[in-house]
């Protein structure tokens, strides 16, 4: 409820909010036409609940939303929107190569129903994209592909005949200003003789051309809240995560001073996000979706050690901790007993080595012979760091 005082029941039209969840669709519904959902219907009494709690004003029906009907619930009114975004885990590309429910897919014929009996002005849907994927099963319940995108076509056909002009796109919300990622396939029907107008975008990746750049992930998080360590959980992280987060120390903090996302409920993905990118999709994976990391390191070796002192870090990993050591002009050393991870860590000593010995116009003038040669100069910059002298 966007409003705190409750709105008189005048509207000429209603709107209804199937497969209402906890209210986003009704919160967005409400922004838009300045007044709340008159009709909730979900079958899950939590989710009911809540929509309760975030718009009051509203009916609500805790139910299968096939054993609602249209004509009595409405009582009448008639339906200027109604809103449907059916259940998308039976379509959705993340559900992987799982056997899928001919029943969850089917949801979507409720709108035909609803089309039918009470003829709402204009009809909205809302899922994953690979819903224009729609079609029958196998003999294991697998999607057919040879039939894909069938009962789609015979799904938007069916409210083409009940005289509904129909047409889908897919959009993102960050390019509409929202910071996420996040593409949905949406479906416009309306039956009132009016065009259907697409929205244009308001944001783009890099912005310009009267775009506005992407909205940030980092708007969302709440920097100045502490929260536990990922490292100092009961149950020890993935070995998949702890490789995510090694790859995103070495892109994002070793090579960049800002934070990084990682998810960490795709074991066969090494992804990592930057801050300044909009957020992926958050699922509802059990062990939850993403985890930020910060670089600290740098201001802790700068406050425990000096330069030419050896900076040891017994559980090396990648070698983090001893690369960026050496690019404050301190020694690094370490133990890690992942063959794999001790080989990539010292690839990146060496590379940071060769960096941090690589002279400067500036550092020419060190030159202690006027014939020295920079790889001497270099040489000698590295024996003096290792022998503890610093710079």
């Amino acid at each position: 409820m966007l409003a705190p005082q409750f709105v008189l029941p005048i509207a000429r039209e209603i709107t209804v909010d199937l497969f209402a969840g906890g209210g986003g669709a009704s919160t967005g519904i409400e922004q838009a036409l300045g007044r709340h959902v008159d009709i909730a219907v979900n079958h899950d009494p939590q989710a009911i609940s809540l929509h309760e709690r975030n718009h009051p004003q509203t009916r609500h029906f805790c139910s299968d939303v096939f054993e609602v009907d249209p004509v009595e619930v409405v009582d009448g009114q008639d339906v200027g929107l109604m809103w449907a975004s059916p259940d998308c885990k039976h379509f959705s590309k993340a559900k992987g190569g799982k056997p899928v429910s001919k029943r969850v897919r089917g949801l979507a014929w409720v709108v035909t129903k609803w089309a039918k009996a009470v003829r709402p002005r204009v009809i909205c849907l809302e899922n994953v994209e690979e819903f224009k994927d729609w079609g029958p099963l196998d003999a294991n319940n697998m999607p057919d592909a040879a039939k894909k995108g069938r009962t789609f076509k015979r799904w938007t056909r069916s409210l083409a005949n009940l005289g509904y002009s129909v047409e889908h796109r897919e959009l993102r919300a960050c390019d509409y200003g929202a910071p996420t990622i996040r593409k949905r396939l949406f479906l416009v029907a309306r039956c009132d003789g009016a065009p259907i107008v697409w929205p244009e975008p308001t944001h783009s990746k890099t912005g310009g051309k009267g775009l506005k750049k992407w909205r940030a992930a980092a708007e969302c998080i709440e920097w100045q809240h502490p929260c536990p360590s990922i490292f100092e959980r009961a149950r020890p992280l993935a070995e998949a995560t702890l490789r995510r987060i090694a790859h995103g120390i070495q892109r994002y903090v070793i090579d960049n001073p800002r934070p990084f996302i990682v998810p960490v409920t795709h074991p066969r993905d090494s992804r990592v996000h930057s801050i300044d990118d909009p957020l992926r999709t958050v699922t509802g994976a059990n062990r939850g979706e993403l985890a930020t990391l910060v670089k600290h390191f740098d201001r802790l070796i700068e406050r425990f050690s000096n330069p030419g002192d050896l900076v040891y870090d017994p559980f090396h990993g990648l070698g983090t901790v001893g690369v960026r050591a050496i690019k404050l002009g301190r020694r690094a050393g370490g133990s890690e007993l992942n063959g794999e991870y001790f080989r990539d860590q010292v690839h990146y000593l060496q590379a940071a080595e060769r960096e941090f010995a690589t002279p400067s116009l500036f550092d020419l003038e060190e030159a202690e012979a006027p014939d020295e040669s920079i790889d001497e100069l270099a040489r000698r910059r590295l024996d003096r760091v290792f022998a503890g002298g610093g710079l």
